[in-house]
């Protein structure tokens, strides 16, 4: 959101950070938005509107909330109902879980972290012991791993250390699920209801057209990737902080921050 999208005080204080202990921090992840997303912008480019663009979007987003809030319940211990339309993923999550002993506990899920240094705040999604190791496990349901995602743990890794002498890395675990052509082995991936097709790489073989494949059931899958080393990232998020702040500077001397 720009400048000029929020309301009032109240507005951007609500959207923008969290009151923790009589005083407010921004989020983390409201922070990071001042980061240019290429991406993002390519796929709004070649979507046939803005509106079909947003709609998929939202779409996305949605699909991925239900994962998200899932993954979290089944952390938790629970045993929630799975809508339909996620099962494949939420089998994928489960299987991985118990094929590599993940052990966390709730008090260390949906934890919110503040770091009093720095003045920010966020939510993570879990610490948990992997591999013989503790550390930060944030879930994603995108379609790839993405650098960025490496400023957004940097910041709870840098506000937990303090607490957690025994933190030792972090996780990022993507949650997905698509259909492979039984011909070509090509992918596509339904979510936001945008088809998007992937074709297999490396190649072996001819490559169906589009039109010409043969899908097979929609499977889920988990891709963990783990980076350990998160200071030079920090680093990184302390100078998108300081531009937001430059970005946001009218509404925090409002409420305050600044």
């Amino acid at each position: 959101m720009s400048l000029w999208d929020y309301k009032d005080e109240k507005e951007f204080r609500e959207k923008c950070g969290y009151e923790i202990d009589g005083a407010w921090y921004p989020r983390v992840t409201k922070i990071l938005e001042i980061k240019s997303k290429p991406a993002l912008y390519r796929y709004y480019g070649e979507a046939a509107s803005y509106a079909a663009a947003q709609e998929s979007t939202k779409k996305s987003a949605e699909e991925g909330t239900m994962v998200h809030e899932a993954a979290e319940k089944i952390l938790l211990g629970e045993s929630p109902d799975i809508p339909e339309q996620i099962k494949p993923a939420i089998s994928a999550f489960t299987d991985f879980l118990e094929r590599n002993n993940i052990q966390t506990s709730p008090e260390l899920v949906e934890r919110r972290i503040c770091s009093k240094d720095h003045r920010y705040a966020g939510t993570i999604d879990a610490m948990a012991l992997m591999d013989g190791k503790f550390g930060v496990l944030d879930i994603k349901t995108s379609q790839g791993i993405y650098r960025d995602y490496n400023l957004q743990t940097s910041a709870y890794m840098d506000a937990l250390t303090p607490e957690f002498k025994n933190l030792q890395t972090r996780w990022i675990l993507r949650i997905d699920q698509v259909h492979t052509c039984l011909k070509c082995a090509a992918t596509m991936r339904p979510k936001g209801n945008r088809n998007k097709i992937r074709r297999p790489w490396p190649r072996r073989g001819p490559v169906c057209v589009d039109d010409a494949h043969e899908w097979g059931e929609l499977k889920g899958f988990v891709e963990v990737q783990e980076f350990p080393h998160w200071k030079d990232d920090f680093l990184a998020f302390l100078g998108a902080k300081t531009l937001w702040q430059w970005e946001n500077e009218i509404w925090l001397k409002k409420i305050g921050y600044i």
